[in-house]
């Protein structure tokens, strides 16, 4: 295999293009009706887009959702083939936290807590064993008043610098190689009108995980779920004896959710029942949840807890009535990726061959990865160097991120090998 030489240079492009990515507003939104989901989003895609002709890239398209898409040409001898591999990432960044005006803050990090300065409130414990971890890196933050926007844009700057590195260096023999850059992945739409036809590769891997060496196979099976809770409405002044509150009955039904399997008291491989939101009055309320389980089996089991609840909260309201609905949202990638192990082995030994043991781990969440390998198309998860997304707290470590790169560019050869 060709020795790769991951020096200064690269690592300052790195820099620069993270840094320049978190500047552009990208926050989707879960309100809209649109897709992408922000008008905002279009801007990071056509900056991204404009870079991908600068750098030389082929077959670059961006179509009318979003969905950016390039290649590298492979550079193998004459008549030797190997399989199309993709690398993703999405440019949205999570909705519930600002993610405008981001303000990046690069830490030559000795230890200790960090104190973000645009609002000193917001501090990032030098007890957290994540940070402990990259004493004596560099260390970007925002300045405590945004998120930061390291997922995905970590992984939007990884996959860009691999391709920048390829261009530069022929001699790292690949086969054909497909990036492509999704919209709105943090409200779950993101490989909605995604075409795995027209991207073509054989696997994919997204690089949008987390800590040093992390490979993620298995994501939870999700489902969406609505009660529909009905009750009876009068004047509160003659209402004894009428009057059925559906908002008192949803309270109620929350109530009974098991205590066990809450978000909250959760951990692992356990599973959950959540409300995310609820609204309405006194004769109709609504309660959206989300239930996840890292089975089919487990996740109906769940669904089936939702269902006594509700059953026990029209026998504690007379008159009142719960109408639940389920929606299916992405399952466990696992069911498809053990089919395809040799997707898998090429991630760990890519990690390997980086200098560092390979964690294979699961999501406590889902990824596009997730529904595009139902979509046919393998695509496990690959660290991305981000500790605490959604949050103002988060943080990304430099050097994980060259890290990355280097797992990257070893996929490209591993994947070229006979």
């Amino acid at each position: 295999m060709t020795e790769l030489h991951l020096d200064s240079a690269l690592e300052s492009r790195l820099l620069e293009r993270f840094l320049r990515y978190v500047r552009v507003h990208t926050s989707s939104s879960e309100e809209s009706e649109t897709f992408p989901s922000t008008k905002e989003q279009w801007n990071l895609l056509r900056l991204l887009e404009g870079e991908m002709r600068a750098m030389g890239l082929s077959e670059i398209s961006l179509d009318e959702h979003g969905y950016l898409f390039a290649s590298i040409p492979a550079n193998l001898p004459d008549g030797v083939s190997a399989p199309v591999i993709g690398m993703l990432a999405h440019v949205d960044t999570y909705p519930g936290t600002s993610g405008k005006d981001v303000k990046p803050i690069i830490h030559d990090y000795k230890g200790g807590d960090i104190v973000l300065p645009g609002d000193p409130s917001v501090v990032i414990s030098g007890e957290q064993p994540e940070l402990k971890r990259v004493i004596g890196q560099k260390v970007i933050t925002a300045d405590g008043t945004t998120l930061l926007g390291a997922d995905d844009k970590s992984g939007v700057a990884i996959i860009m610098t691999v391709a920048d590195y390829l261009r530069r260096h022929p001699e790292v023999k690949h086969g054909k190689i497909r990036i492509g850059f999704t919209p709105d992945e943090e409200i779950g739409a993101g490989t909605r009108f995604f075409d795995v036809a027209k991207f073509g590769a054989d696997a994919a891997y997204t690089f949008d995980g987390s800590l040093l060496g992390e490979i993620e196979d298995e994501t939870f099976c999700a489902d969406a779920a609505t009660a529909t809770v009905k009750g009876f409405d009068c004047h509160p002044g003659t209402a004894k004896g009428s009057m059925v509150s559906a908002i008192r009955a949803a309270a109620r039904l929350m109530e009974l959710l098991p205590k066990d399997h809450l978000p909250e008291t959760t951990e692992g491989k356990e599973s959950f029942l959540h409300a995310v939101s609820i609204g309405g009055a006194v004769d109709v309320t609504t309660v959206r949840f989300i239930v996840r389980a890292f089975t089919d089996e487990e996740l109906a089991e769940r669904e089936e807890d939702l269902k006594k609840a509700a059953s026990q909260v029209e026998s504690e309201f007379p008159g009142a009535k719960v109408e639940l609905s389920f929606k299916a949202q992405y399952r466990n990638m696992k069911q498809v990726l053990d089919k395809h192990p040799e997707v898998m082995a090429k991630a760990i030994r890519a990690v390997e061959q980086s200098g560092m043991t390979p964690v294979r781990s699961s999501i406590r969440g889902g990824t596009d990865g997730a529904q595009l390998s139902f979509k046919g198309l393998p695509t496990p998860n690959i660290f991305a160097g981000g500790v605490n997304f959604h949050g103002k707290q988060e943080f990304v470590s430099l050097t994980w991120m060259m890290k990355a790169v280097e797992t990257g560019l070893n996929l490209a050869a591993l994947w070229a090998e006979k």
